[in-house]
């Protein structure tokens, strides 16, 4: 199922590279004014595993991001990173199926699984700490703006794999607000340079609108950050 792909490695980089027009767009138009000597700017992309706590019999939901980061030096080998996920779902899989008031529709799919997808736009601001350059250790908080919300119904039947997508609007908030942190390592010793690693995020609001129960994210990044329109400087040391 769509839900529980496996992700190549070949696939994720493919993934992190192609960017959307927007972004290649703004890239090389203000990639060069964008990164300083206190400023470093360019893309994030990864894989994203996440989970919508709360909900009982619910699995990970593999998701990809893609955006921009900032990180903005404050203090010698102290940053704010920042930045914007674009494109950044979060939800879960593996939960039982409700029924829709369709006796039709429910008797196709009773004993089908059921995905929630929520997609954000995504802020984090961070604290990073750079251990002899190339080590990051970051931490702080996390904001997100719903855009879109639905529930996947998938049942695999003797008649074929049969999907059902319902629109939630607004049975979730739009808000949605935790705490972040992770560690990252710099590829290379220069000041801007592709760094690898991972961030948690651990929301601590409720985002469900529709019922008295609550609905909380959480997820795990894996990401690939890549400097634009800047060349590489050498640290001093």
């Amino acid at each position: 199922m769509v839900n529980n792909f496996r992700i190549g490695l070949p696939f994720f980089f493919f993934l992190i590279s192609a960017s959307s027009n927007a972004q290649v767009l703004i890239s090389l138009l203000f990639g060069d004014a964008l990164n300083t000597d206190k400023i470093e700017f360019g893309l994030t992309g990864g894989m994203n595993r996440s989970y919508l706590r709360d909900i009982p019999d619910s699995e990970g939901l593999n998701n990809f991001n893609l955006g921009f980061y900032f990180n903005i030096l404050l203090l010698e080998n102290a940053y704010l990173s920042t930045g914007v996920l674009v494109k950044s779902n979060v939800g879960a899989t593996g939960m039982a199926t409700y029924p829709l008031g369709d006796e039709d529709f429910d008797g196709i799919f009773e004993d089908g699984m059921l995905t929630t997808k929520i997609n954000y736009f995504y802020i984090p601001i961070m604290w990073q700490q750079r251990i002899r350059t190339r080590i990051l250790l970051e931490g702080g908080l996390q904001a997100g703006l719903r855009t879109k919300a639905f529930d996947l119904f998938f049942v695999d039947s003797n008649g074929g794999e049969l999907e059902f997508e319902k629109e939630l609007g607004d049975n979730y908030h739009r808000l949605d607000a935790g705490v972040v942190g992770g560690v990252g390592y710099k590829l290379k010793k220069d000041l801007k340079s592709t760094s690898l690693g991972f961030l948690y995020y651990h929301g601590l609001v409720d985002v469900n609108a529709a019922t008295s129960h609550k609905t909380r994210n959480s997820s795990l990044n894996i990401y690939l950050r890549i400097p634009i329109g800047a060349g590489e400087k050498k640290s001093k040391g």
